[in-house]
């Protein structure tokens, strides 16, 4: 007998974080997140997500055992703002049998129907900034801390019960020493003189900081035609700032300026974490900041996170500039390979960013729906 329960005590939390930890224990490829931030994600009084969003976790249970979670959430700016009558699923590990996935699932169709929604999404986070899809290729290629890592028959449940593919996402990796920076060293000077562009690089957090609020009305600005895009608000930008900021390297933050200093195009590349992660398995004390600290400084991997430009300025070679100051800051590092993370297969404008740089796809994941 499957038996649902919904998690509510400081205990029942820890224990949806800590399934996976279960589930995953001898698997080489899943990157643990850190426990402590897990957590905060899903603490309505830490995360200002919960201001405009809605979220309830649930852990399944079989002889008196957890053997699934899921977490059913309504983001009800892009309810109300964008008129997507949907409800999302996200945070979610199954053993291997598909009626506990079909019992889970039953918990997001009913917020769903209780609120007159027409359809349930996921896996997805809260935002566009989470962590979104299951794989459907590269089981064996081991994960980063932006991105879930699920077994081969989370995607076969899914089918079974119905739902379908609603987004596809690629993954890449690509070898640093592959690189020709002629490419695009050759159009950044040309760029800046004819449109009066500077790029901005740091080597202190704090000299960074002033900038950060400008480069999410950016990726608000460049990201907003995108399907289903909910906008960061200001609540938010404070949130993700202090979140994400401090685990990046400056060097590896990037921003283009024109003439009146407004922000055009940025950069965010994050060290490669994923063996740090690994080897701090969830905590911080005593050894996990050790390792987190030694990967930000000495990583030879490093996650393109976002690359984001202002509509006006698409399409006519602004990111060369980011390249060229990105190649300087990973030779200097020492880089010696490069990830991209999820990107929309459709999104055609970000795919041909890299079609210089000899990619080579790992991975796909997809996020699958259901009409309620």
């Amino acid at each position: 007998m499957i038996v649902i329960k919904e998690a509510t005590s400081k205990k029942e939390m820890k224990d949806f974080v800590m399934f996976s930890f279960d589930l995953y224990k001898n698997n080489p490829y899943w990157i643990p997140p850190i426990i402590k931030e897990e957590l905060e994600t899903f603490d309505k009084d830490k995360n200002p997500v919960f201001l405009s969003a809605e979220a309830y976790f649930y852990l399944a249970y079989k002889e008196n055992k957890i053997v699934g979670k899921i977490a059913a959430i309504i983001n009800w700016d892009e309810v109300n703002k964008l008129g997507k009558s949907k409800v999302r699923f996200g945070w979610f590990d199954v053993i291997d049998d598909v009626q506990v996935t079909k019992a889970l699932l039953e918990k997001v169709y009913e917020l769903g129907k209780k609120n007159n929604l027409e359809m349930a999404e996921g896996p997805i986070g809260f935002s566009n900034l989470d962590k979104v899809g299951v794989l459907i290729e590269g089981f064996d290629q081991i994960g980063n801390m932006v991105t879930w890592y699920s077994l081969p028959y989370y995607k076969d449940h899914f089918e079974k019960l119905g739902l379908t593919k609603e987004k596809e996402y690629v993954e890449s990796t690509f070898s640093f020493s592959n690189i020709n920076p002629e490419t695009f060293q050759k159009f950044s000077s040309l760029i800046k003189e004819r449109y009066g562009l500077r790029s901005l690089n740091f080597t202190k957090t704090k000299d960074l900081m002033p900038y950060v609020d400008k480069m999410f009305d950016l990726f608000n600005d460049s990201y907003a035609k995108l399907q289903s895009f909910v906008a960061i608000n200001d609540i938010q930008k404070k949130y993700f700032k202090k979140k994400y900021i401090s685990f990046i390297n400056p060097e590896f933050i990037k921003f283009v300026l024109d003439k009146d200093d407004n922000m055009v195009a940025f950069a965010i590349v994050m060290p490669g974490f994923s063996e740090a992660l690994k080897k701090a398995n969830g905590k911080l004390f005593p050894f996990g900041f050790y390792h987190l600290l030694k990967a930000k400084k000495k990583s030879k991997e490093v996650v393109f996170y976002l690359i984001g430009v202002r509509p006006e300025y698409q399409s006519k070679g602004v990111t060369s500039i980011l390249f060229e100051e990105l190649y300087k800051a990973c030779h200097a590092k020492g880089i010696d390979t490069c990830t991209r993370t999820p990107e929309l297969e459709d999104n055609t404008a970000i795919l041909n960013l890299w079609k210089n740089f000899n990619t080579k796809i790992n991975k796909r994941r997809r996020t699958y729906s259901i009409k309620l």
